[in-house]
């Protein structure tokens, strides 16, 4: 990395430095630029983070045209807004486009509708983290079918696997699979990124691969998913829910019945089920007709109903039968009339209470099976939710605040809605986690997301065929979480969203940021600038742990996939190149610098 960044104008301002805010401003500094980071009330841990990477730290007290001001707005070359409130960004970003025009101006602005009104009007480049960060939490709720790139005119996927067994990366997956990441399973720690083909890797170990799908199918042909292990202590399982059948019928009838009822109606509805069952069975043996002849069970039946519902149509009568028959004729209208009733009472109460549930979102979910869980609805959460449920996939969210705005686009998309405290055993049980595809964890609060993810995990048991995605702002907590408790779908949508914020506000053509595996990699295109950095360059020399995917030389309309380590790149080259965060940002602003001695 150069310190050349001198000859460039001005430094970066970054208002706000509450979690995406201070790793935006850690990106910058990683490139060698000058920052100045507005405070706009942070807590106390981000200010001095920030100070500590080297940015100038100005407090936002006097409003935004002071603050602005103070962290030197004439000579900067670019601003990005990314205070807590869309309130604060918003009159940051039309303070700064006001004042100097020219200046390129980057917000996140959470509101569609402001934010396509910032763009439209106002030429403000808004960048909305949901959108940038949701398709990771999807990808890990709805399985292995990675993350799909645009390489050219190619389109190519990004898949995580298990190495069947031990061997080089070559042998195994051959030369058309790019791979990006090895994640050893047996000795735990950093993952390889971009590593080469000659890597040895043995069986277990996850490895993440790019390629065209037929290049996957070939060398890791589909395969039918796992069914949940036998014994799971929890309600139904795939291979029941599918059986087929009048039987398989029944037994999901069944199911659903227990599941919507609770106990009392349903011992009310056993107890006048067997008095009835009782009934039928002594009419047809005891009762005569005046003509000597034996009730038919159908008879039976509707004189056991006539009875229980004190109806009496005179068709039938106990005057003329045995005394003990008429003597269980008390007791089974006496005890008839009170379970009838006692049914009757329980099944209302039922019904109004649920009706009344649905209304306030604590219905509760019944029948739902291979469906995605959604606990927190902010706007990740909603974007998740209408991502899911766009695939035709049953949605149910989990959110405590009943005046969540994001409810009613929530129940737009589908989604059914349970109120309640996701890390309590009842509310799991409220929406049939053990029926679930995948939970996504998504609050705004990284306790509170930890907190669910383990009491999730601690109803699943044993079980690993249900996903459970959480989100964790702090990069380094993420990667914790994953070492110490085995939660592998641990996403960082500070992450994921900081390097397209980085490159915007640096004019960079960012394409993309995505998991391989649990490694966080940027994907993007490099226009190589005639006396710049990289003309003249060779690959193995510009990327250590990059990789150089495919290059378009200049008036070609196709693009060179095979890309080797000896390849020279010249002006006018068109290079798509993915790598981590950090190196790769490098290379695309070493791009613009001069080349040496040049």
């Amino acid at each position: 990395m150069t310190a050349a960044h001198d000859d460039r104008s001005g430094h970066v301002i970054v208002h706000g430095l509450e979690g995406l805010g201070l790793r935006v401003v850690e990106h910058l500094v990683a490139l060698d630029l000058e920052v100045a980071a507005i405070d706009d009330g942070a807590r106390p841990g981000a200010v001095q983070a920030a100070s500590a990477l080297g940015a100038t730290v100005v407090q936002h007290v006097d409003g935004a045209g002071a603050a602005l001001d103070a962290a030197g707005l004439r000579e900067a070359r670019a601003v990005v807004c990314l205070s807590s409130t869309d309130l604060g960004a918003l009159e940051t970003a039309l303070l700064v486009r006001r004042l100097r025009p020219e200046l390129p101006v980057i917000a996140q602005i959470r509101n569609p509708a402001v934010a396509r009104a910032m763009q439209a009007d106002a030429g403000v480049l808004v960048l909305d983290v949901a959108s940038i960060a949701a398709p990771a939490i999807v990808e890990a709720c709805l399985g292995a079918q990675g993350h799909g790139l645009r390489v050219g005119n190619e389109v190519v996927q990004v898949r995580t696997v298990t190495a069947p067994r031990d061997g080089m990366l070559r042998d195994l997956f051959g030369e058309a699979l790019v791979p990006l990441g090895v994640q050893r399973t047996s000795t735990p720690g950093e993952p390889e990124v971009c590593p080469g083909r000659d890597l040895e890797v043995v069986a277990g170990d996850q490895v993440s691969m790019l390629g065209q799908v037929a290049a996957w199918d070939q060398v890791m042909p589909p395969t039918p998913a796992p069914a949940p292990p036998a014994g799971a202590r929890h309600r139904g399982s795939a291979a029941e829910e599918r059986e087929p059948g009048p039987v398989g019928a029944v037994r999901r009838w069944s199911r659903a019945v227990a599941n919507a009822t609770d106990v009392r109606l349903r011992r009310a509805l056993l107890a006048l089920t067997l008095l009835s069952g009782t009934a039928v069975v002594l009419l047809m043996v005891g009762y005569r007709e005046p003509n000597g002849t034996r009730m038919s069970l159908l008879d039976a039946l509707y004189f056991t109903a006539e009875t229980v519902g004190t109806i009496g149509y005179g068709d039938f009568s106990f005057r003329d039968q045995p005394s003990w028959l008429r003597a269980f004729a008390v007791v089974l209208m006496l005890a008839g009339v009170v379970l009838a009733a006692t049914t009757y009472a329980l099944l209302t109460n039922l019904l109004v209470s649920r009706r009344l549930e649905e209304s306030l979102g604590h219905g509760r979910v019944t029948g739902l099976r291979g469906h995605v869980v959604v606990v927190g609805l902010g706007s990740v959460g909603a974007r998740v939710v209408e991502s899911v449920a766009a695939t035709g996939t049953p949605v149910v969210v989990v959110e405590r605040d009943e005046d969540n705005r994001y409810l009613t686009q929530a129940r737009a998309a589908g989604a059914r809605l349970v109120s309640g405290d996701a890390t309590l055993a009842g509310t799991l049980d409220l929406v049939n986690l053990g029926r679930a595809k995948a939970v996504a964890v998504l609050t705004s609060d990284d306790l509170t997301n930890l907190e669910v993810g383990l009491a999730v995990r601690d109803a699943l048991g044993d079980r690993d065929d249900i996903t459970v995605a959480l989100r964790l702002f702090d990069r380094r907590l993420a990667s914790t979480v994953r070492q110490a408790f085995g939660l592998t779908d641990v996403r960082s949508t500070d992450e994921l969203a900081a390097p397209w914020f980085v490159g915007a506000a640096l004019g960079l053509d960012v394409l993309g940021t995505f998991y391989a595996g649990d490694v966080p990699l940027l994907y993007a295109r490099v226009q190589v600038t005639s006396g710049g950095g990289l003309d003249g360059a060779r690959v193995d020399a510009v990327t250590g742990r990059s990789r150089v995917l495919a290059v378009r030389s200049p008036g070609e309309a196709t693009t060179h996939r095979v890309v080797r380590r000896w390849h020279t790149l010249h002006a006018g080259d068109e290079a798509f190149v993915v790598g981590p965060h950090e190196e790769l940002l490098g290379l695309l602003a070493r791009d613009a610098l001069p080349a040496a001695g040049g």
